[in-house]
């Protein structure tokens, strides 16, 4: 007999948009639809801007009105275009990080979300059908490795603890859900230090050594992508800018692959 299935509330993925009004105007509409859906709660991986902006107060103010029309719970990750890429039109990264956090961490209702403590309180970790997800400030550009190297070394210490404590619970779960923003499996373009490699090896060792499924989300690459990089470690990479669209999710417990994912066509 096989084994009966479970099948959890399904939840949403989505990254890599707005970048522009006129994106952000059909954004209204798929978050229309999406509070149409039975979800347990939807996550954006990050860059709610394009890598020449708008980066401003006023831009960043109204992604945060937008995403309160959410009906279900909203996670959003900080991204590369949304604090590290806004010097290329003369903004403070960490000033534009900053702003981010004072916007965007906060209690999200419906969900019992735990943020990490300190000024790293974009990283956050929340529990679903005996599933861990950890959210983590990775942005692309190669991590801010070749920009700011300090800054680079401090936070990824800091997401490496949010992770090993993420896994220490996983193990006791089903499975361990990685959600960021950056697409790891890019190499620096210029040469040089790959600002991804700690995080890429701590991946490659879940993958191989979690007792349960592993799944790594992220965007920056803008292609929908359902796939295995790494043995063990299945990657779902979320559509982006100029595609409005998201993928919906499903922890099926007694499945061959625990997550069912799918691209919603809109």
């Amino acid at each position: 007999m096989e084994p009966k299935l479970l099948v959890a509330l399904a939840f949403a993925l989505m990254g890599d948009v707005p970048y522009s009004q006129p994106q952000a105007n059909l954004l209204d509409g798929m978050i229309d639809r999406m509070n149409a859906e039975p979800l347990a709660f939807v996550v954006h991986v990050g860059d709610i801007t394009s890598g020449l902006g708008p980066c401003g107060d006023e831009w960043m103010e109204a992604r945060k009105k937008q995403f309160a029309r959410f009906r279900h719970p909203f996670i959003l990750l900080p991204g590369d275009n949304d604090w590290t890429d806004c010097k290329r039109t003369g903004f403070d990264p960490m000033e534009r990080l900053a702003k981010w956090r004072s916007l965007f961490c906060f209690p999200i209702e419906g969900l019992s979300l735990e943020r990490q403590k300190g000024k790293y309180c974009e990283n956050v970790r929340w529990e679903h059908a005996n599933v861990v997800f950890a959210g983590l400030n990775i942005p692309g550009g190669n991590n801010n490795l070749g920009d700011d190297p300090v800054e680079h070394g401090e936070r990824m210490q800091a997401v490496y603890a949010w992770l090993d404590q993420a896994e220490a619970l996983a193990r006791k779960r089903d499975g361990l859900v990685v959600l960021m923003q950056a697409n790891p499996f890019l190499t620096p373009r210029l040469g040089g230090a790959n600002g991804f490699d700690g995080i890429l090896e701590r991946l490659r060792r879940l993958g191989t050594s979690m007792p349960g499924k592993v799944l790594l989300v992220h965007g920056d690459t803008h292609q929908y992508r359902d796939d295995e990089p790494l043995p063990g470690l299945r990657r779902i990479e979320v559509y982006g800018s100029p595609h409005i669209r998201w993928a919906k999710a499903r922890v099926e417990r007694g499945g061959a692959k625990l997550f069912n994912v799918e691209p919603v066509r809109e």
